[in-house]
């Protein structure tokens, strides 16, 4: 029987087990991964060739979390996984951008790579090994590629760093950040921190990729046991003519450059530029040539492009809109621009526009999540939409893009390390994108850090993004800082990094071109802390601190804990009580029960009036002041039975006034003499054994009816 072949590496004091060739065999190439008791299954398929017309290389990473992998029924009605969470499709980009660059330019057919959690087991965490399963499916099958490649994350805990941390580590490490690369270079990089310094960030990349290295040696080796992996497929997707390439470059190039020299600002007449030469370069060859000619002009044309840009960059130190490598685009920006909204902020950089808005809510604003690996709720959510006209485009809206999940989650790890701790509230932050010419999602964190402060929550420190770029050929290379669209498809790198006045709290790092030497990534670094300086000075002169206070129009929020054994009192049966607080004072009323035992109400009311009534009423329940026999009180009659009625004490606390107890005369009936919701002023007279009600008596307040005198004898 064959059990397929079987080999296993430490990485960070932690053995990870791979296998292939047991499960998944008529896939191209499959692998299970397993570290401690958590699974995955990779696959990859190819098609044997590239569709007709396809010109580019249609690969779809896909990355599932089976429920069953931790012993859990999906939510929802029918009770099956669904659409992916933004976990997964996070996961999905993750190692999307570590592969996408390594496959052959010129390779076109269409690739599948899917990743599946299959076993789960509440330690290790499954994305962390997902880059190495993926490329390793790829390693063992027949499919081109241009690696092994693989990714590791990177903690820290008490000033020491951790390969692969457990999630236990993860919850206390500073430090969360994925690495991934091939054994020559790394390609990628995304992670959030505590406000590290740009040398600890290089330290971090560079202990990663010694993982990564021995990973992707592991990888040759294990391919190299796998006769179906050698040789690769031979595949012929492009065709090409040179005369016609020559003929475009010559018609093409100078000009090209000439407006590469001419440094617009304006995207539009940039574009109508190049779009002319482009025509011209067309009207170049005659009809009969463009016949076999027109499938390549624009091919030819994007590659002349972009070299023309690029060789003024490096030979001429010119910029496509006239910059310094250095400078930063003209930036406004602007607080309160939206009158009822909890905080708002537009921020504008060169054409590149955000409209960004708060909202502060309660425990029931909070979002729940109920994946494989992870169920709770989280209180702060930044959500990004990039809508077509941003680009001056007209396209369908078909749901939120994977591209605008990855940049809201980058924007939301900048500026999560600056939340107060506890704050009470649960925050939304969304990000309109209004106009776009690259670094959108650094607007996101510059707007976002403004409409927080705006809103008035306290904030440890304003946070400021820049995004890096890189043109680099023949030995000569330019660091741009505050990249254009442009600049970001023609160039080799995109590095957004985030942070405070102290440090760096997020980065995303893309890589296109081979041998980025560590002197180059480090200059981009202090470069990029200049500009993220000065972009904060600007921030900082539009708003230098939070609002002291909340806007009038955002609800109040108050929270306190109560002892453990008094939530169910605050409920009452069937939520009777917390119903009526709320409806009595016009407020929002939740209450959870913490890790410690604690009970944690929140309290949500846009009166302070009604909040304070609410908060009085609450603890009032769940500090119920001592009962003491013999003493008096008036409170209110909560229900009347026909052996007497049931009086509030204090709250929380009730007692009977048995009928006998009421009044000196007799009662016939006690709904006759008594309704209930009225006040009655009584004495506590003692406590029944068995029951342990406080009984109440009524009529030891009220003055004793004189007995009348008895009848004298007549005299005979």
């Amino acid at each position: 029987m064959n059990i397929g072949t079987r080999k296993s590496i430490k990485t960070g004091g932690k053995e990870i087990l791979v296998e292939t060739g047991k499960l998944a065999k008529q896939a191209d190439g499959s692998v299970v991964v397993r570290m401690g008791d958590t699974m995955l299954l990779a696959t990859v398929v190819a098609a044997q060739d590239a569709k007709e017309g396809v010109d580019f290389l249609p690969l779809t990473v896909d990355y599932r979390e089976k429920y069953a992998a931790a012993g859990r029924f999906p939510g929802g009605f029918f009770r099956r996984e669904a659409r992916p969470s933004e976990t997964e499709i996070l996961v999905m980009r993750l190692v999307d951008r570590a592969l996408r660059p390594l496959f052959p330019d010129d390779y076109h057919a269409e690739v599948q790579v899917m990743i599946q959690l299959m076993s789960y087991d509440g330690v290790h965490n499954p994305d962390a090994l997902c880059g190495l399963a993926a490329s390793a499916a790829i390693a063992v099958s027949d499919i081109p590629f241009n690696g092994p490649m693989s990714e590791v994350r990177v903690g820290r805990i008490n000033g020491e760093f951790i390969i692969n941390p457990t999630m236990a580590e993860i919850a206390i490490s500073d430090i969360d950040v994925m690495v991934a690369g091939t054994a020559k270079d790394v390609n990628m990089v995304e992670g959030e921190m505590q406000e590290i310094s740009e040398a600890e960030l290089v330290e971090v990349i560079k202990l990663a990729h010694a993982a990564i290295i021995e990973q992707c040696n592991f990888q040759l080796e294990l391919a190299a046991e796998i006769p179906t992996a050698n040789p690769k497929r031979e595949y012929s997707h492009e065709s090409h003519d040179a005369d016609v390439r020559a003929k475009v470059f010559e018609l093409a190039m100078e000009k090209c450059k000439d407006v590469a020299r001419q440094g617009l600002a304006n995207k539009a007449k940039r574009t109508e530029l190049f779009d002319a030469i482009k025509a011209e370069v067309k009207a170049g060859f005659s009809e009969e040539e463009l016949e076999h000619a027109g499938k390549f002009i624009s091919t030819y044309f994007s590659e002349v492009k972009k070299k023309a840009v690029r060789w003024v960059m490096l030979n001429e130190r010119k910029r496509l809109d006239g910059r310094q490598f250095d400078e930063i685009r003209p930036i406004w920006a602007e607080v309160d621009y939206l009158p009822m909204v909890h905080g708002s902020a537009v921020f504008t950089r060169g054409e590149t526009q955000s409209l960004t808005t708060l909202t502060l809510g309660g425990k029931m604003d909070e979002q729940m999540i109920d994946g494989a690996t992870f169920q709770g709720t989280e209180k702060f959510l930044l959500h990004y939409n990039f809508p077509p006209f941003s680009t001056g485009e007209a396209k369908p809206l078909r749901g939120t893009s994977r591209r605008e999940i990855g940049h809201g989650n980058l924007a939301l790890r900048a500026l999560k390390p600056v939340m107060p701790d506890d704050y009470p509230y649960a925050v939304r932050i969304v990000s309109d994108i209004l106009e776009s010419n690259g670094s959108s999602s650094m607007a996101t964190v510059c707007a976002g850090t403004l409409a927080l402060m705006d809103g008035g929550v306290p904030i440890k420190s304003p946070v400021s993004g820049i995004a890096m770029g890189l043109v680099a050929d023949e030995g000569k290379f330019a660091v741009l800082s505050d990249i254009l669209g442009d600049e970001d498809h023609l160039g080799d790198m995109d590095f957004k990094v985030t942070g405070t006045a102290n440090g760096i709290t997020a980065c995303q790092m893309d890589i296109k071109v081979d041998g980025l030497p560590y002197e180059v990534l480090t200059q981009a670094l202090e470069q990029s802390r200049a500009g993220r300086l000065h972009i904060l000075g600007k921030i900082t002169e539009t708003m230098p601190a939070p609002r002291p206070e909340l806007k009038p129009q955002t609800p109040r929020l108050e929270a306190f804990n109560v002892p453990n054994e008094m939530i169910g009192a605050i409920i009452g049966p069937g939520g009777k009580i917390i119903q009526g607080l709320q409806k009595e004072t016009k407020t929002t009323i939740t209450i959870e029960e913490l890790p410690n035992g604690e009970g944690r109400v929140q309290v949500l009311s846009n009166n302070g009036n009604d909040m304070a009534e609410a908060i009085r009423l609450i603890r009032q329940i769940a500090f119920p002041p001592q009962v003491d026999e013999g003493a008096t009180y008036e409170g209110k009659v909560k229900s009347v039975k026909e052996f007497g009625c049931f009086v509030e004490i204090v709250p929380g606390t009730d007692g009977l006034i048995h009928i006998s107890e009421f009044a000196w005369e007799k009662t016939a009936k006690m709904e006759d003499v008594v309704k209930e919701g009225e006040m009655l002023t009584f004495k506590v007279i003692g406590k029944d054994p068995k029951t342990k009600k406080w009984k109440l008596s009524r009529k030891v307040l009220l003055p004793r009816p004189e007995r009348p005198a008895p009848e004298q004898p007549t005299a005979e």
